[in-house]
């Protein structure tokens, strides 16, 4: 898979990442599910809840970094497929892996970006970051690793049609959303709830920002930072070696 790697293909996956950023930032799928969504879910979580800042703060930076970062990757591959750009991209020397590393690091600067957007706003309304160092890191990594799965989202069906994919990604990421302590956190959940949000990596994402925040987490800050880094690696890997398969459909 890459048998190709080179720092030459690795200035071309940034061209690639320089090319999403300019293009499919503002689309409208991407600003639904990447902005508009998460703001109305917080907005239904917060009205008529007596909470604080401190714990409001964990849901609205996991809710912000999961769908801003994985808006964009789910419309890249169909939109691209559609207008026949993926064909002229696929002529060009860059090796296919170098082409999906570009849109994932367009998706993670993009949930990065946004990311800041919560961050500044739950500090200005009191919100206390008591280890900025783990705060940020784990943005950083939440955000390639939701990154990836977006890309990873968007390699089956090999359709050239936005909304199905959306449709799809869409089925995946909100059972996720749900069960990974994002409104509940892990302590307060039954034995098979913490059972399902092992399986998610915005799981152990939102236990970082509340070690980061108040001080408390269900699992070992290591097991949180291991098991993100392991689950970025594997929606890489997975999402490169599907797209190999499927773009013989998507071109034909």
């Amino acid at each position: 898979m890459f048998e190709t790697f080179s720092m030459e293909q690795l200035k071309r996956a940034f061209a690639i990442t320089k090319k999403d950023l300019r293009i499919y930032y503002n689309k409208g799928p991407v600003l639904i599910f990447g902005l508009i969504t998460p703001a109305f879910l917080f907005l239904a979580f917060f009205i008529g809840r007596n909470l604080t800042v401190e714990e409001l703060f964990p849901g609205l930076i996991g809710m912000a970094v999961f769908f801003s970062s994985t808006s964009i990757g789910p419309g890249i591959v169909p939109w691209e497929t559609r207008s026949r750009t993926l064909e002229r991209i696929l002529s060009t020397p860059i090796s296919v892996w170098a082409i999906f590393l570009g849109d994932v690091l367009a998706s993670f600067l993009y949930g990065l970006i946004i990311s800041l957007v919560p961050l500044i706003i739950g500090v200005i309304f009191g919100a206390t970051v008591h280890c900025w160092l783990t705060l940020c890191l784990s943005i950083a990594l939440a955000s390639f690793c939701f990154s990836s799965l977006g890309i990873l989202m968007s390699a089956y069906p090999p359709s050239d049609i936005p909304a199905t994919v959306m449709m799809v990604s869409s089925l995946v990421k909100f059972p996720l959303l749900f069960i990974s302590g994002v409104f509940i956190p892990l302590g307060q959940m039954p034995l098979w709830s913490r059972i399902l949000a092992s399986i998610s990596p915005l799981t152990y994402f939102v236990d970082l920002i509340r070690y980061s925040t108040q001080q408390t987490s269900y699992f070992p800050i290591t097991v949180d930072f291991a098991a993100i880094i392991l689950f970025a690696l594997a929606f890489l890997v997975a999402a490169i070696k599907i797209h190999e398969r499927t773009l013989p459909q998507r071109l034909s």
